[in-house]
């Protein structure tokens, strides 16, 4: 049964039968109004209903590598540098022969450099890989390298280690440097295996500005002594400033103990020695290297915050970080032959025009080891990632 309502009879108004639509108001209407939603708006839709509710959390997961089975941390060092970018896709990539170069050799210019954080993401045992990297930069094997503070949260990288033997291999291929520099640059590494900064005793002027010019040095922040200005006084500055206020007048320069009660106190007063500067260990196009990662952390983290509650299933945070790549399987290739859409080429998404194909996988164990984000087990679609 159905009602219908229609308006009150009155004397002075009749009842008139609806005029017919015309054929051009009716075209009209069945364009800016269709009847049937589209599949694309349900499918938004349907996503929508989805990030509505929060996803099952039955346990977070600690190590995102437990399946590796690695024996130390150079194995895992080779593992993140290898697995760092995509392969170039060889049909329909969405770049020319130009750009393809491009990116293959802004890959090869970056340095050999693999975040803490990013080792502690793949280790059960963070503590454990602290002291296995110490105990390898006292070999010889690997080595720190200083990344200077860009912020917090994304930009807070920390600090990197590298392979002592890639990193001689940069220094020894280098076209720009004399090889009686090289060598000695190389010496000064092996004398202080355990030191991220190297003062400028170690060098000449014009060394150093060839070393800053090629990348291996960068300017280190003044080296000062800070924690002394709270360095507790001595027996005999307590003593005097007791006795001051009972011998000079209250609010004068002596009854603080006088004009030179700062020299009198451990570590206050101006220095007399002067301090050689200090510069840092470091490698060409570290800065690129810094800011590929530091851009990847924020995209991912903003991805996240675009959701209800800042987290989203894996495959789907993955979907977003490839822009809608269409996928290789059996439908997405029948749609390609009907000419159907399936998605946009990828060189025209932002992993391949700002990230240089960079691997979603590896930026999440980045975010990780960061502590930014973490994943866990749903139970029902598979991993999550939430932020922190």
């Amino acid at each position: 049964m159905s009602f219908q309502t229609t308006p009150a009879r009155t004397s002075g108004n009749r009842l008139k039968a609806p005029r017919k639509p015309s054929f051009a108001a009716a075209l009209r209407r069945s364009t800016s109004s269709p009847s049937k939603s589209s599949p694309k708006r349900n499918l938004s839709q349907s996503v929508d209903e989805d990030e509505d509710e929060r996803l099952d959390d039955t346990g977070v997961i600690a190590s995102l590598a437990s399946d590796l089975n690695f024996r130390d941390v150079p194995q895992y060092v080779e593992y993140i540098r290898n697995n760092m970018f995509s392969d170039i896709p060889e049909t329909r990539s969405g770049m020319n022969s130009t750009r393809i170069a491009e990116v293959l050799n802004h890959r090869k210019a970056l340095p050999p450099i693999v975040t803490v954080a990013h080792v502690d993401a793949l280790t059960p045992s963070s503590t454990k890989t602290e002291r296995e990297i110490a105990e390898l930069a006292q070999a010889g094997v690997l080595r720190r390298i200083a990344i200077p503070q860009r912020g917090t949260g994304a930009a807070a990288v920390g600090d990197g280690i590298v392979s002592v033997v890639q990193w001689q291999r940069l220094v020894r291929d280098d076209v720009h440097l004399d090889e009686a520099l090289k060598s000695k640059y190389v010496s000064v590494m092996v004398s202080n295996p355990a030191s991220a900064t190297i003062s400028s005793d170690n060098f000449t002027p014009s060394e150093i500005t060839s070393l800053i010019a090629t990348g291996f040095l960068t300017a280190s922040a003044a080296h000062d002594s800070r924690s002394s200005f709270f360095t507790s006084p001595n027996p005999g500055t307590l003593s005097s400033l007791s006795s001051a206020g009972s011998r000079h007048a209250a609010g004068s320069i002596a009854a603080v103990g006088g004009a030179s009660a700062i020299q009198h106190i451990s570590g206050g007063g101006v220095s007399s020695t002067n301090h050689a500067p200090f510069y840092n260990f470091s490698l060409p196009n570290a800065g690129s290297h810094i800011k590929l990662l530091t851009e990847a952390r924020k995209h991912i983290l903003d991805l996240l915050k675009k959701t209800k509650h800042k987290e989203a299933p894996l495959t789907s945070l993955r979907e977003r970080w490839d822009g809608g790549v269409p996928a290789s399987d059996e439908q997405a290739r029948a749609k390609k032959a009907r000419g159907e859409f399936a998605g946009i080429l990828p060189g025209r998404t932002k992993k391949w025009r700002a990230f240089w194909g960079l691997r979603f996988e590896w930026v999440v164990e980045e975010c990780v080891g960061a502590g930014l984000i973490e994943v866990f087990e749903t139970g029902t679609v598979g991993k999550g990632v939430r932020m922190l």
